[in-house]
């Protein structure tokens, strides 16, 4: 019976295997050779933006997206000026799974106390609802049907791990150039009732100005929430929070990192 091989031939055997599987796999492109350090950097839930989630569950054409920058949150809006309706899909993940989500707007102020939200969470039952409330201040919620704004329709979904608010709100005249937007996550409901979040700097920080002229227009500048994207492709189909663009890059990068943990096992 013949020895087995020196474990440097077999570390040079990995190797050169793994370089020829993703030499194929990348077609031999110079470019993503040149990127796959930065590759290899990124994860997939890095490469989503808004303009690659798509809803499935409603008719709505959203035609603008802003990725929020705090609690891994979106929001999808059309504002129409004739009407003074704005229609809302806010995405987020729940602190935890049996969390809730909530996006309002302030009609006095830029903070969280005075915001009038509405709460996306289960009630007794498992059923996903969604509820109004004034945040009067940063511990205390009270439930209300009086809001600066009128709800003229909101329901609630979640899937992989996400929930998500759509709603129809007609604004008042103050708040037709643009208002100020909250939004939040916490990780318990009880009794019906969500109990307070995290005071962490992105749960403190989650808020910002929605301008519907410089946002609509895709703006890197406009308001505190870093901007908004055209998305006239976004906005019909949903529940696929990793969209075209992450599916693909996750899948690249599944590789890429599986390449690199075997070569550093290997020495």
């Amino acid at each position: 019976m013949s020895p087995p091989p020196p474990k440097s031939i077999c570390i040079k055997i990995i190797f050169l295997s793994s370089i020829t599987i993703m030499a194929s796999f990348l077609h031999f492109s110079p470019i993503l050779l040149t990127l796959l350090p930065l590759l290899v950097l990124l994860s997939p839930a890095h490469s989503l933006t808004c303009t690659s989630q798509t809803f499935t569950n409603t008719p709505t054409k959203y035609t603008n997206c802003t990725d929020l920058p705090y609690l891994k949150a979106y929001l999808h809006w059309t504002f129409d000026p004739t009407n003074s309706t704005l229609l809302v899909a806010f995405i987020a993940p729940p602190a935890k799974p049996d969390g809730w989500i909530a996006w309002g707007i302030n009609p006095t102020s830029t903070g969280m106390a005075g915001t009038h939200a509405l709460i996306a969470m289960k009630d007794l039952k498992g059923s996903l609802i969604v509820k109004t409330y004034n945040v009067v201040s940063y511990r205390s919620l009270e439930e209300t049907s009086k809001l600066s704004f009128k709800v003229l329709d909101s329901k609630a979904e979640d899937s992989n791990g996400t929930m998500k608010i759509f709603a129809k709100l007609e604004l008042p005249v103050n708040m037709t150039t643009s208002l100020n937007q909250v939004w939040q996550v916490g990780s318990s409901v009880k009794n019906g009732v969500p109990e307070k979040h995290e005071f962490a700097p992105e749960n403190l920080g989650s808020k910002g100005t929605l301008d519907f002229d410089k946002d609509a227009e895709g703006a890197t500048g406009g308001g505190t929430t870093g901007g908004g994207n055209k998305n006239g492709t976004a906005a019909a189909q949903s529940g696929n929070e990793t969209g075209g663009v992450s599916r693909g890059s996750g899948g690249v990068l599944g590789f890429l990192l599986s390449f690199g943990i075997i070569i550093s096992l290997s020495f």
